[in-house]
């Protein structure tokens, strides 16, 4: 059945600060970071890194919440991360990590091997290699930073410099946001042409998400108990990690192969409802068309999934999933046009872009 969803704001995130005359600027479209007690959508541009918190933007404030300079253009890296608290950006780049606050100063910078495939080297900058065509597609890392804003988790490309005799590996590092001391380490055992973290509520738990290409992607459940950092590898290498429900207790992932989503249970990871590719509703006219599930969903809240599917003309529809039976519920039915996947906050909304990626529109289930 049709779902008709309330508009609760609307707003319009700049696609491009000003500028000196005659000087470009490059923009990734929005993306949101979340934790139980804050939601803010992020924008990276090639010289920064801007942080709009949405409780503001709903009461009006629509300024950046913090921004924070780039040590190097978007593309020459992984996935950053902003602090919950704003006061702190970790940059995951080729050869580092860089935590900069937001006047722009370095607070602390863990080096590690280069994520180029073919380059064996420790880089002490990224001036370094910056026209070097090797390094121009490399591979990449990513991090996170947790909801107390104590600890960045990353995975990187080690050995790293102060351990030479280290084979070449990849790492998740649990690390003090204070100084980047190292507090817990473990191997993946994984060879990432790219990787994303998905936080879970508690400070302590982490999901890691590693692309290898055709040839999977892994997925890494992690605890930190203050001492130690223990990895849980979870299914056969065939799901994404996508989103943790707000309470906890279960999380989303998409087939590798066909975008299928499945809603797993925490602690052991184990699928409790798979969603097939041919379970949404077919009524005329479309009860022939071909559709495939979209490679995002999330918890609205810990009852409701949002997904996608994509049909043969490229054209987005949303349907909201039960997750306790993990039936389809029904489509929604936006009162204004929409694109892009949703992207679910947990706590009963949900933001989709306008027609214009840079317009952001707030949806609710009330």
């Amino acid at each position: 059945m049709p779902i008709i969803p309330r508009l609760v704001e609307s707003f319009r995130v700049p696609a491009n600060a000003p500028r000196v005359a005659g000087t470009a600027s490059t923009t990734d479209t929005p993306d949101v970071q979340r934790w139980p007690h804050r939601r803010l959508v992020v924008i990276r541009r090639d010289d920064e890194l801007l942080a709009y918190d949405l409780a503001r933007m709903t009461a009006g404030d629509g300024a950046p919440a913090a921004r924070f300079p780039a040590p190097w253009p978007r593309g020459a890296g992984g996935i950053d991360a902003v602090s919950p608290t704003l006061d702190l950006a970790v940059f995951s780049g080729q050869h580092a990590l860089h935590a900069v606050d937001a006047a722009g100063a370095l607070r602390w910078e863990v080096r590690h091997a280069c994520w180029a495939p073919t380059c064996l080297s420790h880089h002490d900058s990224y001036q370094e290699y910056a026209d070097c065509r090797e390094h121009r597609y490399p591979d990449s890392g990513s991090c996170w930073i947790s909801a107390d804003g104590s600890t960045a988790w990353v995975h990187v490309r080690t050995p790293l410099p102060d351990d030479p005799e280290s084979e070449l590996d990849e790492e998740w590092l649990v690390l003090d946001t204070a100084d980047g001391r190292v507090l817990g380490r473990a191997s993946t055992g994984t060879a990432a042409a790219g990787s994303y973290h998905v936080p879970h509520p508690a400070p302590s738990q982490m999901g890691l998400s590693v692309g290898e290409g055709q040839d999977g992607v892994p997925l890494l459940w992690g605890r930190w108990d203050g001492t130690r950092l223990t990895v849980t590898r979870i299914g056969d290498d065939d799901r994404s990690l996508v989103d943790v429900s707000p309470c906890g207790t279960q999380f989303l992932t998409i087939t590798h192969w066909g975008q299928e989503p499945a809603i797993h249970r925490l602690p052991d990871g184990a699928v409790t409802h798979g969603i097939a590719a041919d379970a949404w509703p077919r009524t005329p006219p479309d009860a022939e068309e071909e559709l495939f599930w979209g490679d995002q969903c999330g918890f609205v809240n810990s009852h409701t999934v949002i997904a996608s599917t994509i049909d043969s003309q490229e054209q987005s529809r949303h349907w909201l999933i039960d997750t306790a039976s993990g039936n389809i519920l029904g489509q929604v039915q936006y009162p204004k046009p929409v694109s892009e996947d949703p992207m679910a906050l947990g706590d009963g909304t949900w933001l989709t872009c306008s027609e214009d990626p840079f317009r952001l529109l707030m949806w609710s289930l009330q």
